[in-house]
Parts: structure tokens; C-alpha cells; sequence
């Protein structure tokens, strides 16, 4: 497993679990059917390729579903998380029971499928800023159930992790900070609250940038601000704090914006766009 996660998310192992559990029990329900036509000991071999180029993701969660249904079945494997692979490749093999190999091949396809494509995504994001200093980011708008798989996905493509939930660290926004009587009033709240969570604070104009910088906080998000706020912003700044620019990211002004000298992009599509690689698993005997 990609360490960059894991060691970040000590409870990852736990997701996957509680992911395969998930997927098997609304795909078999009270039995597979089908695979009922299939002799109840016959053995095969199977082979899963990509059909398109990608960057796969997904090995534990595969091994996973494999284990849930039977724990006999073989797995073989041609690739490693993060691996850029070629259209036609060979993802990994399995052997063992048919009625299991054909039970498990969608929960573990989609998984497959659904990594590896935010994987791509990501490392296609990150090669589009490779000439620049900034980390891109992931944010919360995730597939619900799938939060830390595809936080994993997107460190395995190249790309990095916003706070994981609303646990692990503060994000301050316009109504909160309504809410709470200013932005010093926040910033201050939330170093009683949690002293050792880091502060991001959401600023839509210099004034509310000078308000946050004079109260000190970690990560200051710029909402939407144009390239040339960007760049005076960096230059208010002068290092204080941590730069974040949000909003308004494309394929074309993602570079645009990491030349600014921003510290941080975070991009919702990095998640909430995947779209899904073209794999195959075919029976081999």
C-alpha cells in the first residue's frame, strides 16, 4: 500500500474492510444466482487488463474482496499503485474457484475502476504544475462511502490531501465567521478548541487577508481571486502564512495560478469528476 496515506490514516485498513463489506452485500444479496449454473467445485484462472492508458489504484481493495468471499483465491499481480500502465496491460491474475472468481469480478472492477481513474485524474492535474512549487489538493467532495479510498487514489496519482473531514482540521468560511464575530474571534476560538489542529481561514478580499494574517493562521484560502489578486496577495503575504487558491480552476488556469506563487490549489474535481477506467476481466480455463 502507498505509505503517503496510509500513515497519514492509521484507520485505512479499517475503511477498505468496511468498503468491501459494503459493495459485496448490495451486489450477491441472498445469493449469487448465476453463478449457481457454474459446478459448485470447478476451479479457473482469470486474467483483468485496462483497455485504455491509466494510472492504477486500487491493489488492496482487489486482494480484499478476494478475501471476503473465500480467502483461497490466488492473486497475482503485473502492477503497483501509482504505476503509470499502457492500454492492453495486464492488471493481475487470479486463480481459485470459478463460482468466486465471477461473484467478486464487479465489486472488485469497480473499485479497480473508480481508483485508477481518480489516480489518472490526479496525476494528470499534477504534471500540468510539475514546472512549479505548488501542492495540489484534494477536497471533501468525494464519492460518500469512498472518502479515504480516493484520498489514497489521489495521493497515488501525485497529488495531495486537504484535511480528511472536519475532524482533522480547521476550515474557516464566511459563516463561520459571521457566526463567530470576525476572524480574529474565530482564529482565536479555534486555537482554545483544538491547539494543535491547523487553521485555514477563507478570505475573499485583502482586507479579510489582513484580518487573517494578523491573527495568525496556518493556511490562508484565497476564494476566487483573479491572477493578479494572486500574485499581490503572495506579495502581502511575504511568506507569513501558507497560500491556498480556490475557485475558478481549469485545465488552462490551473498552471496560471501555480505561477502566481501560491503554496496550495485545491481542486474538487480531483474526486467529484472521476471518471471510471475501461478494464476487463476475462476466464482463461
Amino acid at each position: 500500500m502507498n505509505s503517503i496515506f496510509s500513515q497519514r490514516i492509521p484507520h485505512l485498513h479499517q475503511s477498505i474492510c468496511e468498503n468491501v463489506s459494503t459493495a459485496l452485500r448490495e451486489d450477491i444479496g441472498s445469493g449469487d444466482i448465476t453463478a449457481q449454473l457454474i459446478p459448485a467445485e470447478q476451479q479457473a484462472k482469470a486474467t483483468v487488463i485496462t483497455r485504455e492508458d491509466c494510472v492504477f489504484c486500487g491493489k488492496d481493495w482487489v486482494t480484499e474482496v478476494f478475501a471476503q468471499l473465500d480467502g483461497t483465491v490466488e492473486i497475482e499481480w503485473y502492477v503497483e499503485d501509482g504505476e503509470q500502465v499502457k492500454a492492453n496491460s495486464r492488471l493481475f491474475s487470479l486463480s481459485g474457484n470459478a463460482r468466486i472468481l465471477l461473484t467478486g469480478e464487479r465489486a472488485a472492477l469497480n473499485f479497480v475502476q473508480t481508483l485508477s481513474g481518480t489516480a489518472t485524474r490526479s496525476r494528470y492535474y499534477a504534471n500540468l504544475v510539475a514546472h512549479t512549487n505548488v501542492k495540489l489538493l484534494d477536497t471533501r467532495k468525494t464519492l460518500p462511502g469512498l472518502r479515504d479510498a480516493q484520498k489514497y487514489a489521489v495521493a497515488c496519482g501525485g497529488c495531495h490531501n486537504h484535511r480528511i473531514g472536519l475532524y482533522d482540521a480547521f476550515l474557516i468560511k464566511e459563516n463561520h465567521i459571521a457566526a463567530s464575530g470576525g476572524i480574529a474571534a474565530a482564529v482565536d476560538a479555534a486555537r482554545t478548541i483544538a491547539p494543535t489542529k491547523p487553521v485555514e481561514v477563507e478570505v475573499e478580499n485583502f482586507a479579510e487577508l489582513e484580518q487573517a494574517l494578523t491573527a495568525n493562521a496556518d493556511i490562508i484560502m484565497l476564494d476566487n481571486f483573479t491572477l493578479e489578486d494572486m500574485r499581490k496577495a503572495v506579495a502581502i503575504n511575504k511568506g507569513q502564512g501558507k497560500l491556498e487558491a480556490s475557485g475558478n480552476v481549469t485545465d488552462t488556469t490551473l498552471p496560471l495560478i501555480a505561477e502566481t506563487g501560491v503554496d496550495f490549489i485545491s481542486i474538487g474535481a480531483l474526486t467529484k469528476h472521476v471518471r471510471a477506467v475501461d478494464l476487463s476481466m476475462r476466464i482463461n480455463s
